[in-house]
């Protein structure tokens, strides 16, 4: 019989700022995205196939996973059984205030390594998950700042320098704000290589050079995380669906499904349990 997929993306009151994923995936496949926030999972059974732009990475039971914010990376099965890993989702302040209390360098920590083999870090990974889970807050919280402080004292590296932009890529953040600005109402490759006196091929080997998706992927996935925003606000999917430029739910649910894990009602339903316990009279 062939294994069962599931997955559970949520978020827990004593952890703001942190995305939660548990799942097995056989046939699912994430494909080429980034996160505005880092990664940081941990396999436990089967192998994890994780794309990147210079290569593929696999991971086993006792890998850790960690990718830092706007990389593009895609997720595939490395097995016919799939894999199932514990996934955590921190935002950029939630690791820099770590960082800080750590004494490293102001600014943004970066991971210098993908894919490592450390059970203990896998482990406190799943710690993490199960205080949430059971809704132990204390737990929930010294278990991430734990965890936190020991991927960074053994894998982190100082903030990237800040670099002046090249020509090519001036064009392509110019492209890439416009896009922002328009995402429910793009203009076509040729329309927006004319808004800035280029041509097309070379807008878009620009922005793939620049953001390691060409323009079109990259919207997808804008799109995906405004709906996000929408639905944590409570929007209906359909309604989010039109808002961000998708043309029906259905095709909100089929992008969503694909880069989120699951789709866009289930992961409004756990929103939604959240926020009834924030507001529960205690």
């Amino acid at each position: 019989m062939a294994a069962r997929e599931q997955a559970r993306h949520w978020e827990h009151p004593a952890l703001p700022g942190v995305d939660l994923l548990r799942a097995r995936y056989v046939r699912h496949t994430f494909p080429r995205h980034a996160h505005d926030g880092y990664v940081i999972a941990a396999v436990t059974g089967g192998v994890e196939g994780i794309g990147l732009p210079d290569g593929a990475e696999r991971a086993g039971p006792g890998g850790v996973v960690l990718i830092n914010p706007e990389t593009p990376h895609s997720a595939y099965a490395g097995t016919e059984e799939g894999w199932a890993y514990h996934v955590l989702y921190p935002a950029r302040q939630v690791v820099a205030a770590v960082a800080a209390e750590l004494s490293a360098p102001r600014g943004t920590p970066a991971f210098d390594t993908t894919v490592v083999v450390d059970p203990v870090t896998a482990r406190m990974i799943a710690d993490v998950h199960a205080a949430a889970e059971s809704d132990n807050a204390l737990a929930a919280d010294t278990c991430l700042r734990l965890l936190l402080a020991r991927v960074l004292a053994r894998h982190g590296t100082g903030p990237v320098a800040a670099r002046g932009l090249s020509g090519g890529q001036a064009v392509a953040a110019r492209a890439r704000d416009l896009l922002t600005a328009r995402l429910a109402e793009p203009p076509s490759l040729e329309q927006l290589a004319a808004e800035f006196g280029t041509s097309p091929f070379a807008l878009l080997r620009a922005f793939k050079s620049a953001y390691g998706l060409p323009p079109h992927a990259w919207l997808t996935g804008e799109r995906v995380k405004e709906a996000r925003r929408l639905l944590d606000a409570g929007v209906a999917p359909a309604s989010a669906a039109t808002a961000v430029g998708f043309t029906d739910q259905s095709h909100l649910n089929r992008h969503f499904t694909r880069i989120v894990g699951v789709p866009p009602g289930a992961y409004q339903r756990e929103r939604k349990n959240v926020q009834d316990v924030l507001l529960r009279p205690s």
